[in-house]
């Protein structure tokens, strides 16, 4: 097993990506894996969001939002112009996805992911579209805007790049890691 501890310094890369244009192709089916709903929370508690983060991003190194107050977070994830989307299957979270349109004519996913459990079962592609015409629904939206980086799965980048997104830039950067990470659990 291939653990980076806490307090590893390690190097990513994040590479922004926008839509200029609304997707071509429909709003997708559900897919045959069972049982699914999409469901907006409605002003969700802090406690709601990060479980949803550290369920879908702990493999990932996803800590910044633990450093958060509980305050900021509440009134970004409370605000009018931000929807956080839950994925249910078998009656659990399987995955989320956050949409931000408080910046006129532009939509960003600032969060999307699925569960561990959760990958390689004809979720994301599902999920994805779906957040993408959701977020094109929103009135006087221009574009969609959303970011990735060398320390999420491996296939995000090329899922975003297929659904219609297109990389814009690249930066390069470093962290100092909160959490241990199990480089074991990341699929390839």
């Amino acid at each position: 097993m291939s653990v980076l501890p806490a307090g590893s310094r390690i190097d990513y890369t994040i590479t922004w990506l926008e839509m200029t244009e609304r997707p071509s192709y429909p709003r997708p089916h559900h897919p045959l894996s069972g049982p699914v709903q999409l469901l907006c929370a409605r002003t969700p508690p802090v406690w709601y969001f990060l479980d949803l983060y550290r369920a879908v991003g702990t493999d990932y190194s996803w800590e910044d939002m633990f450093e958060a107050g509980e305050e900021d977070l509440a009134s970004w994830i409370q605000d009018p112009d931000t929807e956080l989307w839950t994925l249910l299957r078998d009656g659990w979270p399987n995955g989320f996805f956050f949409l931000d349109h408080r910046e006129p004519e532009t939509c960003d996913l600032s969060y999307f992911g699925l569960a561990p459990q959760a990958i390689g079962r004809g979720l994301g592609r599902f999920m994805l579209e779906t957040a993408i015409h959701i977020g094109w629904d929103f009135d006087g939206v221009t574009r969609m805007t959303v970011n990735t980086n060398t320390l999420d799965h491996p296939r995000a980048l090329g899922l975003y790049q297929r659904c219609g997104f297109e990389p814009v830039r690249r930066t390069e950067h470093e962290r100092i890691l909160t959490r241990p990470r199990d480089l074991s659990r990341i699929p390839n």
